[in-house]
């Protein structure tokens, strides 16, 4: 197979912060994983008024569905395109789903946010940190198990929002910045940015700019949502100083956002 992505998708994720992949993995592969993943609910698919939570968790899954779809040849290339050949770690699993089920009650985590990437020891996760090289996460992916329509509580993008933060990321350096710090505005620098939402196909990705600020959202529909979010690790450090300008397009967007080329 060619590349999985086209020039035009590759200028559109620097620009945009993400790359929407369809048919990125089998419809089987979604369907079989959704069957392990209602059995550990303790729900019942047939019978809503078991569905007694807006929203629960579930943990690492590593059994041959999740495995082939986070590894899917289209997927591979697509990571070879923006993290670059040689420069990201293959997963062996997909990480926490957070499953949402319809539900009139406030889900509590519907907040506007980016994924922390270090510092991850400490048990309160607004002390997690990022920092403008990403230490930590090369991708921010949201894996789609389930069909999601606009009522489906799809996850909430503010496009183009990673250039915004990565100005703000820069001059903290290394160390970074926590949540909490980030936070602290409630990401309004970002408030400007126009909203999409992930929907989709089961079997559909969102591959995400790591610094691409996002949120959840009440789900106002009929079907529970099903979604992985894992990160794609780094092999290596992103550089944003390279002598010979083999820039991936993660790197290129943290550039440009540096440059303050935020429109």
């Amino acid at each position: 197979m060619g590349p999985a992505l086209t020039q035009a998708q590759i200028q559109a994720f620097i620009q945009d912060g993400f790359v929407r992949v369809d048919q990125a993995f089998p419809r089987e592969l979604a369907d079989e994983g959704r069957a392990i993943l209602w059995a550990d609910t303790e729900f019942s698919p047939h019978n809503t008024a078991t569905w007694l939570q807006p929203v629960i968790r579930l943990g690492n899954y590593s059994q041959t569905p999740f495995r082939q779809a986070v590894n899917s040849p289209r997927l591979v290339s697509a990571y070879d395109q923006l993290v670059g050949v040689g420069r990201w770690l293959p997963r062996t699993s997909l990480g926490t789903f957070p499953i949402r089920f319809p539900s009139p009650d406030d889900p509590g985590d519907a907040g506007w946010h980016i994924d922390m990437s270090f510092g991850t020891d400490s048990p309160n996760f607004m002390d997690w940190r990022a920092n403008v090289t990403s230490t930590g996460r090369a991708l921010l992916m949201l894996f789609l198990f389930s069909d999601v329509g606009p009522d489906d509580a799809p996850t909430r993008i503010r496009v183009g929002s990673h250039l915004t933060m990565a100005q703000l990321l820069a001059p903290a350096g290394e160390a970074g910045l926590s949540l909490r710090e980030l936070a602290a505005n409630n990401f309004d620098e970002t408030a400007h940015c126009p909203e999409v939402t992930a929907v989709g196909d089961a079997g559909t990705v969102y591959l995400c700019h790591p610094f691409l600020v996002h949120g959840a959202q009440a789900h106002r529909g009929t079907r529970p949502r099903f979604m992985a979010q894992p990160p794609l690790l780094p092999s290596q450090p992103f550089q944003l100083d390279r002598p010979d300008g083999s820039y991936s397009p993660v790197e290129q967007a943290i550039r440009l956002g540096i440059s303050g080329a935020v429109t």
